[in-house]
């Protein structure tokens, strides 16, 4: 009888699974975890300020929902996103000469239409829409910066909703008049708030980009080979 080709796959093909896809699923179950630890911490330190303003504590479901938990997420989350939406775009004009991070120097821009087997130089295995036309072409050509890019305008929206939501319970707790989403774009809190993540997201990618010029991890996509000189730009290992 022929096997039954709907069953789940068997310990060769989950292996095979984990083997393909470890760096997505190590790196998503990090995630979780820090998330869910974020939580915890989140909410301890929050109850202590609620004690502190003579107010009950809250239960971990009402803090999970309460826009301080939000605010604490997406504040973070913009400001990833930002470093990547940025890199993504700076990569394709600047240089780093020696770094893997940089293009070869030689390759300003967004190549030709051969380099990036679009349109008529598209290969059997490319995506579709590398080999289609007009608007489909142009939006697949920076669809990853588009992505990032959305996710960053978003997040960045979220932060600024939740962001004047928790300001503004601090406010009442304090006996003080709640203000509007376009007044806390103007307040030290917000700017506090984006500026601390954009600084260190900027500073990692200045700092990845700059040391992979002279240091080494064997084995990694992110460095240059070993024996590979300094000024060797655009090398992976």
């Amino acid at each position: 009888m022929s096997g039954d080709t709907s069953r789940a796959p068997g310990p060769a093909g989950l292996r095979r699974f984990l083997r393909e896809n470890g760096l997505g699923l190590c790196f998503t179950l990090a995630f979780l975890l820090t998330l869910v630890g974020q939580a915890i911490a989140g909410r301890a330190d929050f109850n202590n300020r609620l004690i502190a303003d003579g107010l009950q504590p809250v239960g971990f479901g009402a803090y999970l929902t309460s826009s301080d938990f939000a605010v604490d997420v997406a504040e973070n989350w913009q400001s990833e996103y930002l470093q990547f939406s940025l890199f993504i775009g700076a990569t394709v004009w600047l240089f780093q000469r020696g770094s893997p991070e940089s293009k070869e120097l030689d390759r300003a821009g967004i190549e030709s239409d051969r380099d990036q087997f679009v349109g008529e130089h598209a290969k059997e295995r490319s995506p579709k829409w590398a080999a289609s036309h007009g608007w489909r072409r142009a939006v697949y050509s920076n669809s990853l910066l588009l992505v990032m890019g959305t996710i960053f305008v978003l997040s960045w929206l979220v932060q600024s909703v939740t962001g004047v939501a928790a300001h503004n319970e601090e406010r009442l707790r304090q006996l003080q008049a709640p203000i509007s989403w376009s007044q806390y774009l103007g307040t030290a809190d917000f700017w506090n708030r984006t500026l601390q993540n954009w600084q260190s997201e900027l500073l990692a990618v200045a700092s990845m980009a700059v040391l992979s010029i002279y240091l080494r991890q064997r084995g990694s996509p992110e460095s240059k080979p070993v024996g590979a000189a300094h000024d060797a730009t655009g090398v992976e290992g």
